[in-house]
């Protein structure tokens, strides 16, 4: 994001019935118009749980975990963990598409961050 704004569209097929957009499984991932891969829709696990008990405090912001704070220690090549916190202003453009901005907390500029849904 330090070299500008940051689009991520993530495009899904039609599939039989019509279950809510964020209940489709599977994704295709474009960054910036760039295809760069695909994404699964997945339940939020244990040591997600535990991240997000971590970050509880932070309101915006982005900044490093180490590994061994976000699984109690259990992480046995160390490493670490980036994450960003952020507000975002959710626009629903119909039943197949929807859009999140990143609200900027200083109030200048637009959105560098831009995440959108669709369903073709």
């Amino acid at each position: 994001m330090a070299s500008g704004l940051v689009r991520l569209a993530l495009e899904c097929e039609r599939g039989a019935g019509k279950p809510p957009l964020f209940g489709e499984p599977f994704w295709t991932m474009y960054c910036n118009g760039r295809k760069s891969g695909y994404s699964v829709s997945r339940q939020c696990g244990e040591g997600d749980q535990k991240v997000l008990g971590l970050l509880r405090a932070v309101s915006v912001g982005a900044g490093v975990l180490p590994l061994a704070a976000a699984h109690d220690g259990d992480a046995a090549g160390g490493g670490e963990l980036m994450y960003m916190r952020a507000r975002f202003e959710r626009v629903v453009g119909s039943c197949d598409s929807e859009a999140f901005y990143m609200i900027n907390p200083d109030g200048n500029g637009g959105p560098e961050l831009s995440i959108f849904l669709i369903r073709l």
